[in-house]
C-alpha cells in the first residue's frame, strides 16, 4: 500500500496515470500537457468538507478557465459516486476516479487519517498546480477546504501573470 510522503512533489513531473472521469471518459497524464492544471485531492464524495471545496472550485471555475487553467477533483470514489456528487452538488468541472489510489498514492496524498477517534488510511486533502510542461510547480498539503479554491486561484493568477 502506498502511503503519504513528506517529500515535496514540487519540481517533479505529474506522475503518469490512466484513469476515468465522472463522464466515463478516460484521462491520462499526457492529456494535461500543454495547459496549466489544478489537481485537488479530496477524501470522499458528498461529505461536508469535500462539498464545500467542490462548491468553491465550481464558483471560481470560470476564473480558472478564463486563464486557460483546467481544474480536476481527484478521489478514490467510483465513477458512479462521482456522477451522483456532480449531480447533487452541481459541480462544474471534471472529477477523476482513482479507486486503487494509484495517482493519489504517487502524489503522496494517501496516508493515515483519523475521524471520531478512529484511525484509517485514506486520501489527504492536498492540491497540486501543474504547469504546461507537466511539472508540479506548487502544492498545498492538508488544506482547509473553506477558502482553499481562492488561495489556489490567487497562486495561479500570480504565476500566469508573471509568465
Amino acid at each position: 500500500m502506498t502511503t503519504s510522503s513528506e517529500v515535496s512533489m514540487v519540481g517533479h513531473p505529474l506522475p503518469d496515470f490512466n484513469l476515468t472521469l465522472d463522464s466515463g471518459t478516460p484521462l491520462a497524464s499526457s492529456d494535461l500537457k500543454g495547459q496549466w492544471a489544478v489537481v485537488y485531492v479530496y477524501p470522499k464524495d458528498n461529505t461536508p468538507g469535500c462539498t464545500i471545496e467542490a462548491h468553491e472550485f465550481t464558483e471560481l471555475f470560470p476564473k480558472f478557465t478564463d486563464q486557460g487553467v483546467a481544474v480536476y477533483g481527484l478521489s478514490q470514489d467510483s465513477v458512479k459516486s462521482h456522477v451522483k456528487f456532480v449531480n447533487d452538488c452541481e459541480i462544474g468541472f471534471p472529477l477523476i476516479s482513482d479507486p486503487s489510489h494509484t495517482l493519489i498514492g504517487a502524489l503522496g496524498a494517501w496516508g493515515e487519517r483519523s475521524m471520531y477517534g478512529k484511525t484509517y488510511m485514506g486520501a489527504l486533502r492536498n492540491t497540486y498546480l501543474v504547469d504546461p510542461e507537466g511539472t508540479i510547480v506548487h502544492e498545498w498539503r492538508s488544506v482547509n477546504a473553506k477558502g482553499h479554491a481562492q488561495e489556489v486561484l490567487d497562486e495561479v493568477t500570480s504565476r500566469i501573470s508573471a509568465s
